[in-house]
Formats: C-alpha cells, structure tokens, sequence
C-alpha cells in the first residue's frame, strides 16, 4: 500500500465547514414508539483477560474485582474476543467498526501523528448512528482517538466526533502524564528539598519521607498532617486530596505567603493525580481546566466517575442515553491509588519504588481495585444497583433499563502478565496476550444471564452492538465497509452458533511527517528495544532508555549517539561501537504485526527492521508464523515463541495444518484486497469531486493549514501540493481492489 498518497476510501458527504466549527453530521432524530436501553460502556486501560478471575484466569495473585465479576456473573462473558494490540487502534475500532488498515489509526498516538492516523471527522460514531434514535451521549475519561497537536479541531476534537459531552484528560501523548518526582515542587533541586518522589508524594519516615507535615491546597489553605496509620502517610492523603506537602513543617501562619516552591509546584502534573482536564458541552464550548483546579487534581480513577454519575443524573427520563466512562487504569506510569479504594487486607504500597518494576505487579493490582471500588460506586450512585447489608453489589440487570458493556483495551502490559500468560508476548503485540481481552455485556436484553460465550467475536463488534441496542442497523446506516459482525443474537440465544468464522488484529506505525517514526527505546535492561513509545517521557515512564530525538548523547553519559532512527540503528551501533557480543543485543520488537486466526489456528507476521552483523545492515524482515491456539481455562494453549509450528518449515506442517495455514492466508489476502485507495479523497465518500476541492479550502485555513485529513502527501501542511492531488485525480470513483491514477504510478 502506498502510505505516501491518501490512505482515506470511504464513503460519506460532509456538511458545510466553518472554518473555527465543528464537523457534526449526524443522522436526522426520530422519536421512538418506545424508548431504546441506556448504555453504560466502561473502558478498562491495559487489562488483559490474563487479569480477570471471573474469567476463569488471574494466576495466583488476581485482583480482587468483586464489582466487575457481578457484572460478568449477571450478564455474557464473552471469552474469546479480541482487541487490536495498543490502545488507540482499539478505541478507534469500537467506535467506527473499521480495522485499522481502512482508517489507519494503526497505533498508540503520539504528538508527531498526523491527523491522517486519527479518527476522522467524516466518520461515523456512536453519538452519530445513535442520535437517529434521540440518545445524547457523553465520554468520560481517556480519548485517545486524536491529539489536540496535530489536529485540525485541537481542544474541540471530541465533539467533533459527535459525542454532546467530554470530560476527561488530553494529555500531549493521550495517556497519563509522567509521575512528578519532585511531588510537587518539594523535592528536586533549590529550593526543593533535593530529595526525588518516585510516587509522585512524599512516604513515610521509614522510607526516607515524613510523618508530619503541612498540606497545601491551590487556593492557599493549609493543614497540618500527622501519621495515623503508617500504611497511608500524610503526603500520600495530601496528594489524594488535591495538595502538596511540605515534609516535617507546619502551616505557615495566616495570612503569609505558602512557600514559593510549592506554589510554583500547583502547576506540575503528576501521571494519574494531576491531569490536563478538558470539558466540553453541547453548546460547543471547551474548558481547559488549569492543574491548581481541584478537578484537575482529582485520581483518575475517580474523576470520570465524579462526572458520570453527575452527568447521567441530570437525565431526562424521556431521553435514553450513552455514557462512557474510559479508565486510564491500568496504564503506565504505576501509581498507588487512594487508600480509602483499596481493600482492608490490602499490602502497603506507600514506600513503593514507583520506577522499579518489580513494585509494579503489586501496584498494577491495587490500581485495579481501586477501579472496581469505583465502578461499585458509579453503579450505586446512578441507581443501578445497590449496596448489600455486608457492602458487596447487589445487581439485578432486569430491573434497570440500561445495557452495560465492559472491555479491555489490548492486553496487558509485559511487567505485570498474569500466569501462564506470556509477559514477552504481551501488549503491543498480535500475540494472545496482547489481544485477548476481557468482554462481558448485561442488562436487560441478555436472556439467561451467567453464562461465557466462547465463539470468536472482535471489539469491532462492540460497535455494531450499540446500534442493536439502540435499534439502528449499521451496515444500512454507515455508507461504507463495516468490519462488525453481529453480538445480539448471542445475549438473545444461548444456543446461538459462532456468527465470527475468523478473527483478526493489526498494528503498524502512524504516519507522521515525511515518513518519520517513534524513535528507539530500549527496554528490561537491554533485554528488548521497542518503536511503540511514542515519545522520550513515555520511553522512561516504561522502564526504558530512550536513543531517539532528544535523547542525551554519550557525553552526557548517554545511551550513544543520538538521535538514532530505527532499533536496528541502536543494535548496529552497540554492537560496532561498544563492542556487544550478537547474543547480548537487545532482542528487536516488531515495528507492525497482524494476527488472523480461526477456531483452531492462527497466523502471526512481524514486520520489523532487523540488524545483520556480518554484513553490518539493517534488513526488512518479515515473519511467518503458525500456532495451534485455545481457551482452556485456567492454562490455554497459548503462542508462545517454542509453539510456532512453523519454525521448522511448511513442509513439517501435517496436513490439516497445511489447509488451516493456506485458508488463514487466503483470507487475510482478501482482507487486503477489500481496502479500498482513493487518492485525492478527503471526506472519505469514494469519489474525488468538488466537495473535496470544498473541503480542502477550508481544512487549509484551520490552523494555518497545518496538518489534516487533506494532507494526501503526508507533509504535515494541507496546502497546494494536496489540491493539485485532488485535481489529478478529479472525477475518480474509487472501487475496492482498484488503484488510482496517482497510487499507480507511485507503484
């Protein structure tokens, strides 16, 4: 495929653009002979199917999930469905229905990505398909289907996708920030106390911290803190009030000034406790929230909680809606969650090393209470369910009028895989680990709660079930290919045979300006090197060491030279310059993959960047890989590396190994084929016309033409080079399987 020219073929016509508005089209309302079920869709961040007790895994050390599992318990436990392997391709396929080769939102953003790898404005979503049926929605928590950088509609990015309501964070990479080590202008250099907060607060005494101290809040009130219980130290209760403690001092007195260094510090965001909190609303107004707001300086945990049940309770009765609640748990950087969220028997974490990743599978489970604690709370609080006499949920989905959908969305990250799942194989990967997700549904469609589905679904499925519940038929109502397959006849039959004959995931690098790249990060150690970390920060927050832009160089005790383009670069120069045998190289982790199986078998391809010692290069390589898969619980059979049936060659397969191999390819080249190019094609309609030129003019006014869905030559400009794209290729109707004029001869 040629990434050079425009990636967008599919169909929709877009309504007039002001130049500062928003892109909404959004089919006419009708008012429904009988309101539709609510949706409730909870969004679980880097939790893996590995973690969930409920369905039949979790290893020997599961988080306790008493909320969640009476959710899956009162519902459908879908267990075999797959995620694509990194959070925004994932997102981006639940809510358009489409694999990632037709949108090419093919991995986790980052602020080089172009707006050509984020969702588009001409797309259909559920806000839109379900606002025939009179639904408002509203989405609380993470995004991540767009950076505000590289996008046309910045801060408004959200409701230019359709949603009435936001209130969630829009980090510069999407997910959390990093963890303020200075815990908030306390530690760190003069005149911080010289001191470093891996957790972002300051622990108790025992752990070179404080046992007392004053509290500081944005608005300049003050409390004196003192330990009363060790396992919660007063910078771990200041810091989940909102505020900033200064270790072993008083308040200062009433009316004077609180130190400069903490007040300088109210300005620090810190990963999960101090977030760039943005709200819009259905008038079209956005709010970017300043970090000394109390609001912004709420757990992400519970924040969007906050805002959900708010939003939900204000309601009209006559009007059915859809909230989603998107988590930021259980992403890195690993934060202890407040205490008052944790279990009784829960283990101290408080003097936890947060940059040490043998902390995190300790600290990754407390973070998953925390979000079940929460989601008990959002429960109860909207009325859908009620606390019992000993405090456990009490749920009964047909007395509610609203559909809750959960979902992981990829699989876990390496450092915390849950056994016998494979931690190198893990998120970020097509491999199980990295795609097999938790999916439960219920309310008061599913016939005959309590029970698993084990046939094959994917979370593009997601988006056609919410056009079920709401009574709207997607594959009529979006004018383009859907990737969905139907998930309601599995909640009204549970004798309904497999509908999915094949699954599939895929992740590729986004496209960013003149062909660039994440750069290297080296992870473990120097046990892998990995291009999915879209920036330096995130590189660290990971554990890794960073060799790409901005990275310090070797005389500053730096990785090497720098910046380095590609992990191969990396191992090419450890290897010839610092002298590092073959075998200790960091192992290099794909740039792309994709993953198609069937009920039995499934086949891998890598596409990486490797390095060749004896001829000193860097190679293009591609893998071919064959496993036998399944869902046993608690021991599936998984694909690991030693399982790979074709390690020994075709020949070696047997012969229903052979057919199973040759019809997965089969099927995954008609995938292929099914993508539809249209160069000069903006608005996704198939056809290069006038509304394109339309278009064009007006994308190359919005932000001083900087980059857009119009941007065919991935420049990151929308100027006249793309127009001239559009002209070429003028009158154009593209089909699938056919190329235009320009991809041709690009070819």
């Amino acid at each position: 495929m040629n990434m050079k020219l425009t990636q967008f073929r599919i169909p929709f016509c877009l309504a007039a653009l002001g130049l500062l508005g928003l892109t909404s089209v959004l089919p006419p309302v009708h008012a429904a002979a009988k309101m539709p079920p609510n949706i409730l869709f909870i969004i679980m961040d880097d939790v893996g199917i590995d973690q969930m007790k409920s369905f039949g895994y979790g290893g020997t050390t599961p988080a306790a999930m008493p909320n969640i599992d009476t959710l899956a318990n009162n519902g459908i436990r879908f267990r075999n469905n797959w995620s694509m392997p990194a959070c925004s391709p994932s997102r981006a396929v639940f809510f358009e229905g489409r694999f990632p080769m037709r949108s090419h939102v093919n991995g986790a953003l980052g602020p080089s990505d172009l707006a050509n790898s984020m969702v588009s404005p001409f797309d259909y979503t559920p806000p839109k398909i379900l606002r025939e049926k009179n639904y408002t929605s509203g989405l609380f928590g993470k995004f991540h289907l767009g950076l505000q950088g590289n996008n046309p509609f910045g801060y408004s990015m959200v409701r230019s996708l359709g949603w009435d309501y936001y209130y969630g964070w829009l980090d510069e990479t999407g997910d959390p920030s990093s963890i303020d080590t200075t815990a908030g202008g306390v530690g760190g250099p003069s005149p911080g106390n010289g001191k470093t907060y891996s957790c972002g607060f300051v622990p108790g005494s025992q752990f070179g911290g404080a046992d007392t101290g004053a509290c500081y809040q944005a608005d300049g009130s003050c409390k004196n803190l003192t330990t009363t219980d060790a396992k919660n130290p007063p910078g771990r209760q200041c810091v989940e009030s909102g505020g900033i403690l200064n270790p072993d001092v008083s308040c200062v007195a009433a009316g004077t000034p609180m130190p400069a260094n903490i007040s300088a510090g109210f300005q620090n965001y810190n990963a999960h406790y101090v977030s760039p909190l943005d709200i819009s609303d259905s008038t079209g107004k956005t709010q970017q929230v300043p970090p000394t707001d109390k609001r912004a300086r709420t757990f992400r945990g519970v924040a969007p909680i906050n805002s959900a049940i708010d939003w939900i309770k204000s309601r009209p009765a006559n009007q059915p809606w859809m909230a989603t609640v998107s988590f930021a748990t259980d992403h890195t950087p690993l934060q202890p969650p407040p205490y008052d969220l944790l279990p009784a028997d829960s283990e101290d974490s408080s003097g936890y090393d947060c940059a040490d990743s043998s902390s995190w599978p300790v600290i990754s489970n407390q973070m998953i209470e925390a979000m079940d604690k929460e989601i008990g709370r959002l429960l109860v609080s909207t009325g859908l369910a009620s606390y019992k006499p000993d405090g456990t949920l009490l749920y009964d989905p047909k007395a509610t009028h609203t559909m809750i959908v959960l979902v992981g969305d990829n699989g876990t990250l390496g450092n915390v895989v849950k056994a016998p799942f494979d931690p190198t194989r893990a998120k970020g990967t097509s491999y199980q680990t990295g795609v097999w997700v938790p999916l439960s549904v219920s309310g008061p469609l599913v016939v005959k709660p309590d029970r698993d589905v084990n046939h094959m679904t994917n979370i593009a499925d997601i988006f056609q079930l919410f056009g079920e519940i709401g009574g709207v038929n997607v594959h009529k109502t979006v004018p383009w290919h859907v990737d969905s397959m139907a998930l309601m006849p599995y909640l009204k039959n549970p004798g309904q045979p497999s509908i999915r004959k094949w699954n599939y995931n895929e992740m590729a690098p986004n496209l960013q300006a003149n062909e660039s790249v994440n750069g290297p990060c080296v992870m473990a150690g120097g046990a892998s090197c990995s291009q999915i970390p879209v920036t330096k920060s995130v590189c660290e927050d990971n554990g890794g060491v960073w060799w790409g832009e901005g990275a310090q160089d070797s005389d500053d005790d730096g990785p090497g030279p720098v910046p380095l383009t590609y992990c191969c670069d990396v191992n090419q120069w450890l290897h010839t310059e610092a002298d590092v045998p073959t075998d200790e190289l960091p192992k290099i982790n794909s740039l792309g993959s994709v993953g198609i199986r069937n009920q039995h078998y499934k086949v891998v391809h890598n596409t990486s960047k490797l390095y060749d010692d004896s001829t000193n290069r860097c190679y293009d390589y591609v893998s071919n890989e064959l496993y036998e898969i399944d869902e046993a619980a608690p021991k599936p059979k998984l694909d690991y590396a030693s399982k790979d049936l074709l390690a020994d060659g075709f020949e070696a397969l047997t012969a229903n190994q052979k057919r199973n191999y040759k019809a997965l390819e089969k099927k995954l080249s008609a995938l292929n084929k099914s993508v539809v190019q249209c160069d000069g094609d903006g608005n996704l309609d198939m056809v290069v016309n006038q509304k394109d030129l339309d278009e064009w003019e007006k994308f190359s006014k919005i932000n001083g033409g900087a980059s857009s869905w119009y941007d065919f030559n991935l420049d990151g400009l929308t100027n006249e080079s793309d127009r001239q794209i559009i002209v070429e290729n003028f009158g154009n109707q593209c089909k699938p399987g056919k190329t235009t004029k320009a991809a041709a001869q690009a070819k």
